[in-house]
């Protein structure tokens, strides 16, 4: 949606200043824009994690794989079961 859009959709709706939304909306999506920033940085350091297991645990299989285990456990305090649903969905792949 243009800004030219979103005046208009705002003079409609009767808003008195719809620079104001313009604004807001602005700041909102770059909030969500770092929200999502923030749990992709998380994601990429578990699998930073795993691979530093790797080194770890060479020569010792099972040690690797409980440190892999314990650290993909932690997704789930990044994404929710029903955040990793709704961005399949989204892909058209649910």
């Amino acid at each position: 949606m243009t800004q030219d859009e979103i005046i208009e959709m705002a003079n409609k709706a009767g808003i008195v200043n719809p620079q104001m939304v313009i604004n807001t909306l602005e700041a909102f999506a770059k909030l969500v824009a770092e929200h999502e920033r923030e749990k992709s940085l998380k994601l990429w350091m578990l699998l930073d994690d795993i691979d530093t297991a790797d080194d770890i645990a060479k020569t010792d299989h099972d040690t690797y794989r409980r440190l892999c285990r314990n650290t993909q456990q932690k997704r789930w305090a990044v994404l929710s079961e029903s955040e990793v649903d709704a961005a399949i969905r989204a892909r058209g792949q649910a």
